[in-house]
C-alpha cells in the first residue's frame, strides 16, 4: 500500500501548498482571478482547495482505521484528535489577534477551517467504524438530498420561502445567525458555519469510499477515472437545481469537488504507481505533516499582520521591501510573495521529513 498512500500524501501536500498560496498574497488588493473565491455561486480553482482536503481526510480515515477495533479506546483517540484540531483552530482565531491584550471577545469568530476539519473527521471516522461501504454511500447521498430539500423548499419560521442566495432567507445563514450570532466571519454568514458543515461531512464520506476503491484497485486505474467522471457529471447536472456554491457547501459543490479531487488523484496515481514516474515528491513531505504546516503558516501569517514595524506591519514591510517593484505588475508581485511563502513551508516540511519529525495532530 506504500505507493498508494504516497499518492494520497502528494495530493494532500499539494492541497496544503495551495491553501498557503491563496491565503498569503502580498496584498489582498491585487490577486489574479483564479486565486480568488467565487463571490457566491460559481467555482474557481481556489474553491477546490478546502473540499480537496476534506476529501483526503476521508481517504486517510479508510487507511488509518480499516483495521482498528470498534472500541471505546478507538473512539477516545478519535475524539481527542478532533478536539486538538478544534483547539488549534480557535488558537488561530482567538490567541494570535488578542494575546497578550484583552480584545473584543464578544465578537470573536468561532468557526474556522481547522474546526470544520475536526468535526468532519470525528463524524466520518465514527461512521466508518460502524457502517459498511453501502451504508456510508447511502448516508452521504441522504445528506446531500436532505440538505438540498431544506435549503430549497422548507419555509422559514416567518413562512417566507427559502433561497440559495446570500439572503436572510437562506437556511444556512439563518441557522448560523441564530446559533453563532456575532461569532462569524461576516455579519450575515460564515463559510465554515454550522449547517453547511453537514454536507462537508459527505465530502469526507465520499473520500472514505474512494479510499476503499484505492485499496482494491489493483492498477485498474480506469475505475478511479470512472468514479471521477460520475461525480463530475452528477454534480454539474445537480447544479441545475442547486447551484455550485462553496459558501453554503451546496450538494452540487460536494459532488463536483469530489469529482475533481478523484480526477487529480487518479492522474497522480497513474504517474507514481503505474508508470513509476515520480512527480510532486516535494508535496509529499508537506502531506506527511499537513496540519502542522498549515497551522504554522496561519499562525505566523497572523502574527506578521499584527506585529508593527515602521509605518506598517511585518507582512507589508516584507512585501514592499522585497517584492513590490515598479517593473512588475501588482498582481504578479503579490503572487510572487505568496510563492516564496509556499516555498518556505515546503522547504520546512522537507527538513522535518529528513529529520524524521512527524507531528501527529
Amino acid at each position: 500500500m506504500a505507493r498508494r498512500i504516497e499518492s494520497v500524501d502528494i495530493l494532500r501536500g499539494f492541497t496544503i501548498a495551495a491553501m498557503i498560496l491563496v491565503n498569503t498574497p502580498g496584498t489582498w488588493s491585487h490577486i489574479y482571478a483564479p486565486l480568488r473565491h467565487a463571490k457566491w455561486h460559481g467555482l474557481t480553482p481556489t474553491d477546490l482547495v478546502f473540499p480537496f482536503f476534506l476529501f483526503i481526510v476521508g481517504i486517510s480515515i479508510y487507511f488509518a482505521y480499516q483495521n482498528k477495533p470498534n472500541s471505546i479506546s478507538t473512539y477516545k483517540k478519535i475524539l481527542i484528535r478532533s478536539l486538538k484540531l478544534i483547539v488549534l483552530g480557535l488558537i488561530i482565531n482567538w490567541f494570535v489577534p488578542y494575546f497578550p491584550f484583552i480584545g473584543d471577545w464578544e465578537n470573536l469568530r468561532i468557526p474556522g477551517v481547522l474546526q470544520r476539519i475536526g468535526i468532519v473527521f470525528m463524524v466520518a471516522a465514527m461512521l466508518f467504524l460502524n457502517f459498511n461501504w453501502k451504508a456510508i454511500l447511502g448516508i452521504a447521498i441522504a445528506i446531500l438530498i436532505v440538505y438540498w430539500l431544506v435549503l430549497g423548499f422548507i419555509p422559514l419560521p416567518d413562512d417566507s420561502m427559502p433561497t440559495f442566495d446570500r439572503s436572510p432567507n437562506n437556511w444556512a445563514m439563518y441557522i448560523d445567525q441564530k446559533i453563532i450570532g456575532k461569532h462569524m466571519w461576516q455579519t450575515d454568514f460564515d463559510p465554515e458555519g454550522l449547517f453547511s458543515t453537514l454536507p462537508s461531512i459527505a465530502s469526507s464520506l465520499f473520500g472514505v469510499l474512494v479510499g476503499k476503491l484505492l485499496s482494491k484497485i489493483n492498477n485498474q486505474i480506469h475505475l478511479l477515472f470512472g468514479v471521477s467522471a460520475l461525480f463530475l457529471v452528477s454534480g454539474y447536472f445537480f447544479s441545475i437545481w442547486f447551484p455550485i456554491n462553496k459558501n453554503i457547501w451546496s450538494s452540487s459543490f460536494v459532488l463536483v469537488t469530489c469529482g475533481w479531487g478523484s480526477l487529480i488523484l487518479a492522474i497522480i496515481y497513474w504517474f507514481t504507481d503505474i508508470e513509476k514516474i515520480k512527480i510532486g515528491s516535494i508535496f509529499k513531505y508537506a502531506g506527511m505533516n499537513a496540519i502542522t504546516v498549515y497551522f504554522l503558516s496561519s499562525f505566523i501569517a497572523s502574527t506578521f499582520y499584527l506585529t508593527n514595524i515602521g509605518d506598517g506591519n511585518v507582512h507589508s514591510w516584507l512585501y514592499e521591501s522585497f517584492f513590490n517593484h515598479s517593473f512588475l505588475s501588482a498582481e504578479f508581485s503579490s503572487l510572487l510573495y505568496a510563492l516564496v511563502v509556499v516555498g518556505f513551508y515546503l522547504g520546512l516540511a522537507y527538513v522535518m521529513y529528513r529529520k524524521k519529525i512527524f507531528i501527529k495532530v
